[in-house]
C-alpha cells in the first residue's frame, strides 16, 4: 500500500489481472532503449481518450479512476515479474537496466483526471500522465 499527499493511505488494484505486465512487448523494449540511452528519466506527458463511443452510443460515463489511482499509487515490479521480462528481452539487455525496473515505483507521476461520473465525449483527454518516460 502506498498513502497520497494528504497522507490517506491507497490499497493495491481491486482486480487481481492488473500487473505491470497488462503490457505490450514494445513497452518493455522502448523503456530499455530509453534506459539505454540515460533518457529514462526525461519527462513525459501521456494523454488517455477514446475515439468512438461504445456500444454505439451518444456519450461515455468517465468511470475508473480510482482503480488506475490504484494501480499507480502500488507500482511496483516483483522478481517473477522482472524475470518474465528479462526472458522475453533479448539476451543482450543490460543486467543493470533489470536492476532499474525493481527500483522503479511512481512517487515522481502526476495524475490529471476529469471527475469520476462525468459524461465524457470521443477524443476529449479524461486523463493526463505526466512523469518519468520509463
Amino acid at each position: 500500500m502506498d498513502s497520497n499527499d494528504s497522507g490517506r493511505v491507497i490499497s493495491g488494484p481491486t482486480n487481481p489481472m492488473v500487473t505491470p505486465l497488462l503490457t505490450d512487448h514494445y513497452q518493455f523494449t522502448m523503456a530499455y532503449a530509453y534506459w539505454k540511452a540515460s533518457k529514462h528519466q526525461e519527462r513525459a506527458v501521456f494523454d488517455l481518450y477514446f475515439r468512438k463511443n461504445p456500444f454505439g452510443g451518444e456519450y461515455t460515463i468517465f468511470a475508473g479512476l480510482e482503480e488506475c489511482v490504484r494501480f499507480i499509487s502500488n507500482y511496483k515490479i516483483s522478481e517473477d515479474q522482472i524475470h518474465f521480462i528479462k526472458n522475453n528481452l533479448p539476451p543482450s539487455c543490460e543486467d543493470g537496466f533489470f536492476d532499474y525496473l525493481r527500483g522503479i515505483n511512481c512517487s515522481d507521476v502526476e495524475v490529471y483526471a476529469i471527475p469520476e461520473g462525468t459524461v465524457v465525449f470521443p477524443k476529449v483527454p479524461l486523463m493526463r500522465i505526466e512523469g518519468p518516460v520509463a
